[in-house]
């Protein structure tokens, strides 16, 4: 086909934009809605690649038992793997999406650290093609999280980082965000920032249904988790919402245990209803997803 500018009409006759037909990456795949479905702990999963800075958790290979590989939430350079010298696998969660499938690109990262000979990064490619998923891979598992206050743990048992590693090691550790996981629920992520302190929650139900529910508690005023707490809107992730929380700049994780979990209460007897919402709990789900945006 002759070769025309990216935006103009694609000569095949479509009507779409050159960039979106005939020009587009044939490999690139339809992006794939939620990507971590059918994993144990799916919410977990993007609350790793989307919320959590610094955190690690083994996982467990079917056809490689013997090998240690441990999840990382992002890596040196923004490595989708790193082998160490032990043989030891570092997985990056938070890197690019190639394909249109993160599972597809979590995994193939991982095939490569495996299929590695020697110690060293797995260096980003182009689109990994079709192949297995980390739900192909890895046993039906918990992710035992521990939480980072920094990335040292990059280093572990090895000498002090110098060069490129070295900066990229110091830039990440400034930037991290005190983060903490409760535990009276699933999924709850505190975190403080410089002048706000804020709790995101990955919640597992799909979205029509958990809007319905969450519209029947912002209606009777019970979406707050105390006093001086405001809901201030979600976020989709991965095709599920991510409902956001102000705190007051001093509570601490430990304060929201309770308010969370008797929230998390309210929210299961909302889902149980099958009573038709009420005008004021419409208007309170039009202004729910007035307040919503979506990473992905």
């Amino acid at each position: 086909m002759p070769v025309v500018g990216a935006r103009e009409p694609c000569p095949c006759g479509s009507g779409k934009r050159y960039k979106a037909c005939h020009g587009k990456d044939p490999g690139q795949d339809t992006l794939v809605r939620r990507p971590f479905a059918d994993l144990t702990d799916e919410t977990e999963w993007i609350a790793l690649r989307e919320i959590v800075p610094a955190a690690t958790a083994p996982l467990h290979v079917k056809d490689a038992p013997e090998r240690t590989v441990v999840l990382s939430t992002v890596l040196p350079l923004a490595w989708p793997a790193l082998v160490r010298a032990d043989g030891t696998v570092l997985l990056g969660l938070q890197v690019r999406s190639r394909s249109g499938d993160v599972s597809r690109d979590v995994a193939h990262a991982l095939e490569l650290a495996l299929a590695a000979t020697s110690a060293g990064p797995v260096q980003p490619t182009g689109l990994p093609g079709p192949g297995a998923r980390l739900q192909d891979l890895l046993t039906e598992q918990r992710l035992d999280l521990t939480i980072r206050a920094g990335y040292d743990y990059w280093v572990e048992g090895a000498t002090g980082p110098t060069g490129e590693l070295a900066t990229s090691m110091e830039r990440a550790n400034a930037s991290v965000i005190p983060t903490a996981r409760l535990s009276s629920v699933c999924s709850a992520y505190w975190c403080r920032m410089r002048v706000k302190t804020h709790l995101r929650w990955v919640l597992p139900e799909d979205e029509e249904p958990l809007l319905d529910a969450m519209a029947r508690l912002a209606a009777a005023n019970g979406l707050g988790l105390g006093p001086e707490t405001r809901y201030v809107g979600s976020f989709r992730a991965h095709g599920l919402l991510v409902p956001v929380w102000d705190l007051p700049l001093d509570r601490e994780a430990a304060d929201l245990e309770q308010p969370a979990a008797e929230l998390r209460g309210r929210l299961d007897e909302a889902l149980a209803s099958t009573r038709p919402l009420t005008g004021e709990q419409r208007r309170s789900r039009a202004a729910l997803l007035s307040r919503q945006l979506t990473l992905n």
